[in-house]
């Protein structure tokens, strides 16, 4: 118990020090928000004007707390670029896409890569097997933006199963939403399908070496048992750490896919809002993107306590 409040004291000091270094990052770099927004010809007065609307005729450290008051009560400002807009009615709109099209993505990743990565150790000693690899190989290989071109061209101007760019809105049709980003979710699964399979099937490989493996041959059990029910738990263990990490990278927005398939997300919005130095909200997303990490990073030490008994002892220990 006293590990786990110690990490949680950890994360909540990690996200405080990132939203720090990017308030101040996004403060020091040159250009000005203001004049971005009303462009060359404004007058100082204009500019002078706007600055202290939006505070930017404040110091530093005021701005950071009156940021820092509003987040932790759920309010991160005004968007500069959306006028009259929150900035958490901004990121909620595109969260909501972002979460779907990362829903979808993790389910293709579950549901694909366990089976084919199991079916692949069952099969190592066979041609079939190296085929799979090489292929798996190749999938992992390939670009981003160019699988996402790929997607495209097959999916929908050659077999006409979407149309591309035409995204429907959630609210509007939610199972016209999904079924149009089920191709760009294919897009951002794909690659993550194959580094699985990798990194499982190399983890059983290895855990099937193990004297524990030979004890249960030895007794009689079969070779079906000894993987899913004393070799697959301790796979898993090392996989874990690698789904946490796929997660969060899906979760804080599938940029390239986005990007490729006109996905009102996350990730596209981040990329708009550099641009056009809408500090406000970068500032959201980056902090989002810091929880979604680190809080993954803390229930993946939380499960590994329940998987492994080792962990737990090793910690009573410490």
């Amino acid at each position: 118990m006293r590990e786990i409040l110690s990490k949680l004291i950890s994360l909540i000091v990690t996200v405080l020090v990132i939203s720090v270094l990017t308030f101040t990052a996004f403060s020091v770099i040159p250009g000005n928000a203001a004049l971005n927004k009303l462009g060359v010809d404004a007058t100082p007065e204009q500019i002078a004007a706007l600055e202290e609307e939006y505070g930017l005729n404040k110091s530093l450290p005021e701005r950071y707390f009156d940021w820092l008051s509003g987040a932790l009560h759920g309010d991160f400002g005004m968007s500069y670029e959306y006028d009259g807009t929150t900035v958490s009615s901004l990121l909620s709109s595109r969260l909501k896409v972002s979460l779907l099209l990362a829903g979808l993505s993790f389910a293709m990743i579950i549901v694909l890569s366990f089976p084919l990565a199991l079916l692949s150790v069952r099969l190592k000693d066979s041609w079939v097997s190296e085929v799979f690899l090489i292929v798996n190989q190749v999938i992992m290989a390939i670009p981003s933006f160019f699988l996402g071109i790929l997607v495209t061209f097959v999916f929908g101007l050659w077999l006409r199963l979407f149309q591309p760019g035409a995204f429907i809105s959630p609210e509007e049709n939610l199972t016209g939403a999904i079924r149009y980003l089920i191709f760009p979710a294919l897009t951002v699964a794909l690659p993550k399908i194959a580094m699985t399979v990798t990194f499982l099937r190399t983890s059983v490989l290895s855990e099937e070496k193990q004297e524990y493996v030979k004890t249960a041959r030895s007794k009689g059990a079969s070779e079906r048992r000894i993987l899913y029910v004393h070799v697959l738990r301790n796979a898993l263990i090392p996989v874990i750490t690698f789904l946490a990490m796929i997660v969060a990278e899906i979760l804080a927005g599938s940029i390239v896919a986005e990007q490729v398939f006109s996905v009102p997300g996350l990730g596209r919005l981040l990329i708009s809002s550099i641009s056009s130095r809408d500090y406000p909200v970068v500032q959201a997303i980056v902090c989002y993107i810091t929880v979604v990490v680190v809080g993954l990073n803390f229930l993946v030490d939380v499960l590994y306590r329940v998987i492994d008994p080792r962990v737990r002892k090793a910690g009573v220990r410490a």
